[in-house]
């Protein structure tokens, strides 16, 4: 399997590292590098949606509560993030916007409110030794703008595409000793204890899993998978790399836990091909498990 995975990665010219689990008997797996150390960027998102969703059951923050978005808040991108005015907007929309298109304003933000020191301690509580987070979105841009020496995001967006290959691979948010990392092994995890229920109260993990459901980005793992197969999802992207972790759903009711993780060898591979691989190498994996 490790083989057939190289190949598919081979093809499209990435290294990479993938994860797979049967849910319900989690014993089962397909391991590829599954324990490397890795950059998992927005895949941290989830930890924090799942934070989030424990508060609010359990009655420590209204979900409805309102939150002015302003011009100082937005770090770019999707969402309330793109927005040219100012946004008033509830928590739980905060934590749809940051599932759903990964919305890096409104995941700075529900991270402000649920308290930045405490995604670390959940990391903790539920066994991920070797998940360590390092701030959140806002630091991870702050991060970037430092390594390319650009003040702010319009000054980094006319520097970055001047910046030469061996510069963007030097930078910090490439280093799992500077910024947000896990292991594949550790990510699988952490979506088997929310899809059994056991990352917190069942409420809870539920809201986590249908906000995983309503993600907009489907050319990853769910692009891999035929119809009738639902799959909910969290990617990632930084420049050259790729992940998505999520889980795989059969009308059998079979469910499977799924980390890929890939790293272009050159810069300018078409994104499309990247994605369109990651959901085959998820595919045939989970099919070899089943």
């Amino acid at each position: 399997m490790a083989q057939r995975i190289a190949e598919i990665f081979g093809r499209v010219g990435v290294d990479g590292c993938l994860h797979v689990t049967d849910v319900d008997a989690p014993r089962r797996e397909i391991a590829v590098r599954a324990d490397e150390q890795i950059v998992i960027a927005s895949v941290f998102k989830i930890l924090l949606v799942l934070e989030f969703a424990r508060q609010a059951v359990a009655g420590q923050l209204d979900p409805t509560e309102r939150v002015l978005v302003r011009a100082a808040d937005r770090l770019g991108g999707w969402g309330v993030a793109g927005c040219a005015d100012d946004v008033e907007i509830s928590l739980r929309d905060l934590a749809y916007f940051t599932m759903s298109v990964s919305d890096n304003t409104a995941a700075d933000l529900l991270l402000r409110r649920v308290g930045p020191d405490v995604p670390p301690m959940l990391a903790a509580e539920l066994g991920l030794a070797r998940t360590r987070i390092r701030g959140g979105p806002r630091e991870l841009v702050e991060l970037m703008l430092a390594d390319v020496g650009a003040r702010d995001e319009a000054e980094f967006a006319r520097v970055f595409p001047t910046v030469s290959a061996d510069r963007v691979r030097a930078m910090r948010v490439f280093d799992p000793a500077h910024t947000t990392s896990s292991t594949a092994r550790e990510l699988t995890r952490l979506l088997e204890l929310i899809w059994r229920d056991e990352a917190g109260p069942p409420a809870a993990c539920a809201m986590v899993r249908d906000l995983m459901a309503r993600q907009l980005f489907w050319t990853r793992l769910a692009a891999g998978f035929p119809p009738g197969v639902r799959v909910a999802g969290k990617t990632g992207n930084l420049p050259g790399l790729h992940l998505e972790a999520g889980v795989a759903e059969y009308p059998d009711g079979g469910r499977y836990a799924v980390l890929v993780h890939a790293r272009t060898r050159r810069l300018s591979v078409r994104r499309i091909d990247v994605d369109l691989a990651m959901g085959e190498a998820a595919r045939v994996a989970v099919e070899a498990l089943r």
